[in-house]
């Protein structure tokens, strides 16, 4: 009742102090306190969402391969019985019509005409093959002698002189290099035998004629039938012939140019041909080899 209580200022001011600093205290653990909880609860947040968007990004399971396969199977069994259940239709064939041998009919510019079957005497057989050989020198031979017997007023011509002014060209186009191979050849020959018949008459009087329109037909020969694409003129000229060379140059062209075609053409023809040249051959004298 009578004590006299007494607080010093020292003291006074620590327990402000401490009383501040228990504030202070106790206002950082509740901020530390919200900001773990705050930490704790936006993670839980991120890994909630972070798991929906992976399910959602993820494709279901494909179907496993054997059930795939079995209802590829059940698809073309179905396919294969619809297709066996509809109708299939005849497949249509062009019956060829035989003409009646008496009553053909057929149209002809507005007019019905009736037709007559003709008794056909050509054989369904297939022509017999017929080969024919002769070599170059044979063919040259036959070529010389027909000549020979064409020009019955040339008494002194032999068949040799022939077969002699062909193969002299032929050599010097080789020489002067006119051309790499020889032109000497059995199709060349029946050529040239062609040629000789239209052009070579039986009024022939002297040699020279002769030769000038023999070598006008081998330069025929040879542009129709070379390997090269053109001749030289000079050796198949002479002077005799000089003058009168391209005048029976294009009357042998206009007279024989489908015959030059044909024998190319048809080997039926060329045959013909290739025979009556053969044909030609003193049976009297020997082949002169090549």
């Amino acid at each position: 009742m009578g004590t006299v209580l007494s607080i010093s200022p020292a003291s006074k001011k620590a327990s402000v102090m401490d009383t501040e600093a228990a504030a202070d205290g106790l206002k950082n653990d509740k901020s530390l306190k919200r900001h773990s909880m705050f930490v704790s609860l936006s993670w839980k947040k991120l890994v909630a969402n972070s798991a929906k968007k992976s399910a959602k990004k993820v494709n279901p399971n494909p179907l496993p391969s054997i059930q795939g396969a079995h209802l590829n199977s059940e698809n073309n069994r179905k396919t294969h019985q619809a297709e066996e259940k509809k109708p299939k239709a005849p497949i249509p064939v062009p019956v060829p019509t035989v003409p009646t041998q008496n009553n053909d009919s057929m149209v002809q510019n507005g007019r019905l005409s009736t037709v007559q079957k003709q008794p056909s005497n050509i054989s369904l057989l297939s022509p017999r093959r017929i080969v024919i050989q002769a070599s170059t020198g044979e063919l040259l031979r036959c070529l010389g002698d027909y000549l020979c017997r064409r020009c019955y007023k040339l008494k002194e011509l032999n068949g040799g002189d022939v077969v002699l002014w062909f193969r002299n060209i032929d050599r010097t186009l080789l020489i002067q290099g006119w051309q790499d191979i020889g032109f000497i050849t059995p199709a060349n020959v029946v050529f040239v035998y062609l040629l000789c018949q239209d052009a070579i008459t039986e009024s022939v009087s002297s040699a020279a004629e002769l030769q000038g329109t023999f070598q006008t037909c081998l330069y025929l020969a040879y542009s129709y039938m070379g390997n090269e694409i053109s001749y030289p003129l000079k050796p198949f000229i002479i002077e005799s012939n000089k003058d009168v060379f391209w005048e029976t140059s294009l009357r042998i062209i206009d007279r024989l140019s489908s015959k030059m075609l044909q024998l190319n053409a048809d080997p039926h023809f060329f045959t013909e041909v290739f025979q009556d040249l053969k044909n030609q051959r003193d049976a009297s004298e020997s082949s002169l080899d090549r």
